[in-house]
């Protein structure tokens, strides 16, 4: 796959020449190619990956993020795609200079469009290194490094025309690796049979139908609802795990780092602290109560209207050659989606009955590249294992690309003035950061991660972009502040998120999912400083929202992307 991603983007570098080439691809990229790779790099390792390990840890409660994904396509297509298409911006700092005439604020949405890319792009690193890992054996920061290159080479080739050809294969590969898998694996599920398996709405933990062997490498914490009985085999000498034949009451256990275990065929499966402990409530909504309920909406909205303010994803609609196409674009996107967001669900599932051992470490963002070993073995499970691992690069180096281009792209036309060499520059350090990043925090969650970058974009661009298309009284003061209060406000959850380890207390879930409080915050603070500094609304507004709005048939845009100016033009003057 990192093969394939290499060549594709050197062949489609051969026609990039000018800014608007590596920018916009000449706004000439058709409905049906631009949909898939809208969707391949929209589907990432979050989607490959992490719902799979979400559902194989969280049941139910899971579901919401593939809905959430997909719906906020349906929020992209009402509100923005179109509108913005007749803008005639090249990137949303275009977009907010020229609908509000305010340099500071393109340099603010500068800052918040490489700050969304870079948080982004730490987690589906991090993720890259766990998948080399489980792969090859070899370290993590390998897998960090080797994808980071590919994503590099691939932009520093050509651009947008590059980047299109190669996202647009790996959606169709994408599809493939998870499809093929899934299809053989629910039918070597109905031919098997387990005298240990237990039904998913059993009010019981999972259980290992087979003999297992568990690694720890990082210490956790597991909750025991059966009493068990395991063998320690390798780790510490001392403790309630120590090496020997131990037993585990029910109540909470500390796993420590380096601690192997192996447990019998039929023995109840201990699950971390963070996961549903038995299959009923696995089966079932969340019970949290009003700390529940308070983070499943705030994920909702998070999702819903976090894909309109992602610049990987907004970036993609300048390319259309109109307004219409960028309309008809979103709904074949929506059925691409739609087909694939089914079949993770379908690893998560089977995950529960075949690789629950990774509830025990943690790990469960390798559901998908365990489970084919797990549940066929031999050469046909190493096949299909290698399909998935395939499908997972692919994950990793779409949306990775899509991001970096996206990062380069504001940097080339607010900081270095846009020269083509420059933009290959800039590429370097706009992938040096988050790589440096991903090596030295700890991975975690992949979908979690990704939902704080959704929730980043929900508070920052989605009050501006629909204030921006659908109210004129928006001025450049009410648009910053409310970038600016919403995008701090999730920037403080993150940092006091580390300091909360209850999952349920409400500090916990309003840190980890704010989306629910900032988002309403952005859009009513830009409302009240906007109505604040009626005097300053531009003078032209009603000849742009006339542009953005006006039917194409009608000719009321004509954005030539040859004309270099049209780029970066307005802002120099």
């Amino acid at each position: 796959m990192v093969v394939a991603t290499f060549a594709l983007g050197v062949w489609g570098a051969r026609t990039a020449r000018t800014t608007s080439d590596f920018l916009a691809a000449r706004r000439l990229v058709g409905v049906e190619r631009n949909a898939a790779a809208i969707s391949g790099e929209y589907l990432s390792a979050a989607s490959f990956l992490g719902i799979a390990g979400l559902v194989l840890k969280d049941g139910v409660d899971a579901l919401w993020f593939p809905i959430g994904f997909a719906a906020g396509y349906v929020a992209l297509l009402l509100f923005v795609a179109a509108p913005l298409r007749r803008s005639g911006a090249y990137s949303l700092p275009d977009f907010a200079e020229a609908r509000l005439e305010s340099l500071r604020l393109r340099w603010l949405t500068t800052v918040v469009v490489v700050l969304i890319g870079w948080m982004y792009l730490v987690p589906h690193l991090q993720g890259a290194g766990v998948v080399f890992t489980a792969v090859s054996g070899w370290p993590q920061w390998v897998g960090v490094v080797v994808v980071a290159g590919s994503v590099v080479v691939s932009v520093l080739g050509g651009g947008m025309r590059a980047v299109t050809l190669v996202q647009a294969f790996q959606y169709w590969a994408k599809i493939f690796a998870i499809t093929l898998p899934a299809f053989a694996l629910i039918a070597m599920f109905l031919a098997s049979e387990s005298p240990y398996r237990r039904g998913l709405d059993a009010p019981l933990p999972p259980t290992f139908e087979r003999d297992t062997t568990v690694s720890v490498e990082t210490q956790v914490r597991v909750q025991v609802v059966e009493p068990v009985w395991l063998e320690v085999t390798e780790g510490a000498r001392e403790g309630p795990v120590g090496v020997g034949v131990v037993h585990l009451a029910p109540g909470t256990h500390t796993i420590p780092s380096g601690t192997e275990m192996r447990f019998p065929a039929g023995t109840a499966v201990p699950v971390v602290s963070d996961a549903d402990p038995d299959n009923a409530s696995w089966l079932q909504p969340s019970s949290d109560g009003p700390t529940g309920l308070f983070g499943t909406y705030s994920l909702i909205t998070a999702l819903f209207l976090g894909t309109m303010g992602l610049p990987h994803v907004l970036v993609r609609y300048y390319t259309n050659p109109s307004g219409h196409t960028a309309r008809r674009t979103t709904l074949y996107v929506l059925a691409l989606l739609g087909t694939f967001y089914l079949f993770p669900t379908i690893f998560g599932l089977l995950s529960r009955f075949f690789v629950p051992k990774l509830l025990v470490t943690g790990e469960t963002d390798a559901a998908v590249l365990m489970l084919p070993q797990a549940m066929i073995g031999g050469g046909l499970g190493g096949v299909l294992a290698a399909v998935t691992a395939a499908g997972a690069f692919a994950a990793f180096l779409s949306a990775s690309t899509g991001l970096l281009a996206a990062i380069a792209g504001v940097f080339s036309t607010d900081v270095v003035r846009s020269r083509t060499v420059d933009f290959r520059l800039v590429t370097l350090f706009a992938a040096a950061v988050p790589v440096g990043v991903a090596l030295m925090l700890p991975a975690g969650d992949i979908a979690e991660g990704v939902g704080l970058a959704f929730a980043m974009a929900a508070s920052t661009f989605c009050p501006l972009l629909v204030l921006g298309i659908w109210w004129r009284g928006l001025t450049a003061a009410g648009a910053a502040s409310g970038v600016v209060v919403g995008g701090g406000l999730v920037l403080l959850a993150a940092l006091l998120g580390v300091a909360y380890d209850d999952p349920e207390s409400w500090s916990s879930v309003v840190t980890s999912r704010p989306a629910a409080v900032t988002v309403p915050l952005a859009f009513l603070v830009s409302w009240v400083v906007s109505k604040g500094t009626a005097a300053r609304v531009p003078s032209f507004v009603s000849s742009i929202m006339l542009r953005m709005h006006t039917p194409d048939r009608l000719g009321a845009v004509d954005d030539s992307a040859g004309d270099e100016d049209a780029v970066t033009g307005r802002h120099r003057s």
